[in-house]
């Protein structure tokens, strides 16, 4: 069973996904807070970084939901994985999978850092 705060970060997700909202997710990290992917060149800071983060994720997708697999936990780290699935702002289908890690503290996501199949948002031609 994962914990009140993986909960509560998989259901946050979940909601801002469909609602497009960002700030229900941005009040759950820490004011020092870290976010990386594999699109960032560098990680971003604070509760602006995280909002920045989740608008940009949200940006490349007309609709995405993604459903959580396994949640491993242990000493503050919580890693979640999971597969999303949805279509891009081109139209095109899409379903890819990852893993997130989460590091918190007093129950606020201190470092997030996630890691997905990024050749699944080639074009259609190049994932031949």
């Amino acid at each position: 069973m994962a914990s009140e705060t993986a909960e509560k970060f998989m259901q946050t997700l979940q909601e801002i996904e469909a609602n497009k909202n960002v700030e229900a997710l941005v009040s759950l990290f820490t004011e020092d807070a870290e976010l990386s992917n594999l699109a960032s060149s560098s990680p971003l800071q604070g509760k602006d970084g995280a909002r920045q983060f989740w608008q940009k994720y949200l940006s490349v997708f007309q609709q995405i939901h993604s459903k959580f697999t396994n949640v491993v936990e242990s000493n503050g780290s919580t890693v979640l994985e999971w597969t999303s699935e949805g279509s891009l702002t081109s139209g095109e289908s899409l379903r890819y999978q990852g893993v997130s890690i989460i590091e918190t503290v007093n129950g606020k996501v201190q470092r997030f850092r996630t890691y997905y199949d990024s050749a699944a948002f080639l074009p259609q031609g190049a994932k031949q």
